[in-house]
């Protein structure tokens, strides 16, 4: 089996990889190439271009590297139309891979897009798009495949990685004792986001919520941590000038240790939210963005919940505040209700656990299943 991949991001490298290793235990003989990181290249991708290129995230900063994306998107179809793999694999990166997936299927290649762009969250007509580019759509959540039946569009889940590598039960004490951390306090973890943008719009927010939690019971710590040092820096600042007595001890790049240690979270929206949900952790979700911004995103987005948590159990079961309801007092006092009603943490960590395995699928041999069947499936046709 000859397969082409892109993978553009961080994330994409390490599911690429996952999803190569699994199809070789199919296949021995498989080759791959495409783009890929690091991660790819050592389970056996023949690179075509450094992944670098195509990892620009944003609105704007995509603009300025267009002439770049182009020429990739260009030859990189060029060289598969030439040299046609048996089936082509998109990983993420929707916005230039779809281009890509099109491209390839309109000269009769089969594509598999890995990751489903969020659809179901915001541009849904971007649907009939995938629906041209793709045979099959490898989903990491239930709902999505549900999204894509609706629309008939062919679609498999598969699980996902995070769930196969986070562990079902969560040592506290085993990350407290890693941390150097008291084993008997209460502490409030603090993840206000990982890039500079995130922390203008949530540092002041945490800063201040952290700090009334602490007026209301002096006997809470917290602890946080940061993506780099200077995310770090940039938190620190804060709370240098909003609460500089308070008890936070600062880790750089241990967000599970962090997660696995604290009672409850104080969390921006994002996929942190599900990792913080694997880790067993209850968590209040907070998010805040520019006004125009903000305008924008709720003219575009149409779901009941933004924290993965509820959009995975279809209902509420942990509180977030978005934009000006996401207010100091009404953040502590949620992180209150859990430390004041130990049966809430409890009932909590159940529904977690209960998701955390219904999304525990062994994703990759699941996704590699996948693809292997439609190389079966469209090679008993062509003979």
């Amino acid at each position: 089996m000859k397969i082409g991949i892109i993978a553009g991001e961080a994330s994409g490298d390490l599911l690429g990889a996952g999803l190569i290793n699994a199809l070789r235990e199919l296949d021995p003989n498989l080759t791959v190439e495409g783009i890929g990181g690091p991660l790819m290249a050592k389970a056996g991708c023949n690179n075509l271009f450094p992944s670098e290129s195509l990892a620009v995230m944003g609105i704007l900063e995509p603009l300025f590297h267009l002439p770049e994306l182009l020429s990739i998107r260009s030859k990189i179809v060029k060289h598969f139309k030439k040299n046609p793999p048996d089936i082509f694999i998109g990983i993420d990166s929707p916005d230039f891979n779809l281009g890509v997936e099109l491209k390839l299927h309109n000269a009769g290649i089969k594509v598999v897009h890995y990751v489903s762009p969020s659809v179901w969250a915001w541009r849904p007509n971007r649907i009939h798009k995938i629906a041209k580019a793709t045979d099959l759509v490898l989903t990491l959540l239930p709902f999505e495949k549900k999204f894509y039946d609706d629309h008939k569009v062919p679609a498999t889940f598969v699980g996902h990685p995070l769930a196969d590598q986070i562990p079902i039960d969560i040592d506290r004490s085993a990350a407290r004792a890693k941390l150097n951390l008291d084993e008997t306090a209460t502490y409030i973890g603090l993840l206000p986001g990982s890039r500079h943008t995130e922390l203008k719009h949530m540092g002041e927010l945490f800063a201040k919520t952290a700090l009334l939690c602490w007026q209301r019971n002096k006997n809470i710590r917290f602890i946080a941590s940061a993506s780099n040092e200077e995310r770090s820096a940039e938190f620190k600042e804060y709370i240098k000038k909003i609460a500089p007595d308070l008890p936070l001890q600062f880790f750089i790049n241990q967000t599970q240790d962090v997660m696995a240690a604290a009672n409850v979270l104080l969390v921006k929206s994002g996929t942190t939210t599900l990792e913080a949900m694997l880790m067993k952790r209850p968590m209040v979700i907070a998010h805040k963005l520019g006004f125009i911004t903000y305008q924008i995103a709720s003219a575009l987005v149409h779901v009941k919940w933004i924290g993965l948590p509820n959009l995975l159990a279809n209902e509420k079961i942990v509180p977030e505040y978005i934009q000006n309801d996401a207010k100091p007092y009404v953040l502590c006092a949620a992180l209150m209700d859990y430390l004041d009603h130990p049966e809430k943490i409890k009932s909590t960590e159940d529904k977690f656990t209960e998701i955390h395995k219904a999304i525990r699928c062994d994703a990759s041999r699941e996704a590699a299943k996948a693809v292997k069947e439609l190389y079966h499936g469209a090679n008993s046709r062509n003979r």
